[in-house]
């Protein structure tokens, strides 16, 4: 049945050989089936500018990505707070589309719209303060005019910061604020929502003036791959064994 497949918050880094493990089974074996794939945010870990493409592990992602060309299986990229700085050459690379967050579609009849998700986390007013500057062009511009060492360098920095401070975070303001989702939901004419970020996978319902809404949550891949499966009966999650790292595993299919 024809279908797309959904993803986000892989964190792919060289230091993480289990998920760059799934991820080339997934490539391999799974995607190559779909319609077309949607990357919604964090497929790196971090992503310091396009002119990165030739280090090594990226290389190997990007061509794993270009490879489904071969299969007619399209690939969408969504910037996610990880990899906000992918650009047009990283994207041509991967012979994938850029999408805008969020991105209104039309899967299979249904409306949908895709985002990366951290928008929806207004509880964090801290956050929100750092993504407004990050996001800034002119930020941007400053930054991608420094060399790339010390791009990575302050992304390193940045990274071991986050860390320290989410020890200290209520876990609570770390998710989406539910008024923050009947905003989306509403001015994009109440559609099917996907989206990634928040690293708490499943199923809700929205009721939002009269319509019912559902929203469905990515998972990451910190301890195993997942993916969304959408078709014309609606959206399933695939999990994928962690053994996948190993060597080839068939899929989990499971319903919500």
């Amino acid at each position: 049945m024809p279908h797309s497949l959904f993803i986000s918050d892989l964190h792919l880094a060289a230091d993480q050989p289990r998920a760059m493990g799934e991820f080339r089974h997934f490539v391999a074996e799974i995607a190559p089936h779909a319609d077309a794939l949607y990357i919604l945010g964090d497929l790196f870990e971090y992503w310091a500018g396009d002119d990165d493409l030739g280090d090594p592990f990226h290389a190997e992602v990007i061509a794993a990505l270009a490879s489904l060309a071969h299969h007619q299986t399209l690939v969408y990229l969504q910037r996610g707070n990880r990899d906000l700085l992918m650009g047009q050459q990283l994207a041509a690379a991967c012979h994938a589309t850029l999408l805008d967050d969020p991105a209104p579609v039309d899967l299979y009849g249904k409306p949908t719209l895709l985002t990366h998700g951290d928008t929806l986390c207004t509880d964090d007013v801290e956050y929100q303060r750092y993504r407004a500057m990050v996001h800034d062009e002119e930020f941007q511009r400053l930054f991608l005019s420094k060399p790339l060492d010390e791009r990575k360098d302050y992304i390193s920095g940045l990274r071991l910061r986050s860390m320290v401070e989410k020890e200290s975070k209520d876990s609570a303001i770390m998710d989406v604020n539910d008024e923050a989702v009947v905003a989306m939901l509403r001015k994009f004419q109440y559609p099917r929502l996907i989206h990634g970020h928040t690293h708490r996978p499943g199923r809700h319902e929205h009721l939002v003036d009269g319509h019912r809404c559902e929203r469905w949550v990515l998972a990451d891949w910190h301890e195993q791959g997942s993916a969304l499966r959408v078709d014309v009966m609606g959206c399933n999650v695939i999990l994928f064994s962690s053994d996948a790292a190993d060597g080839p595993a068939l899929p989990n299919i499971g319903l919500l």
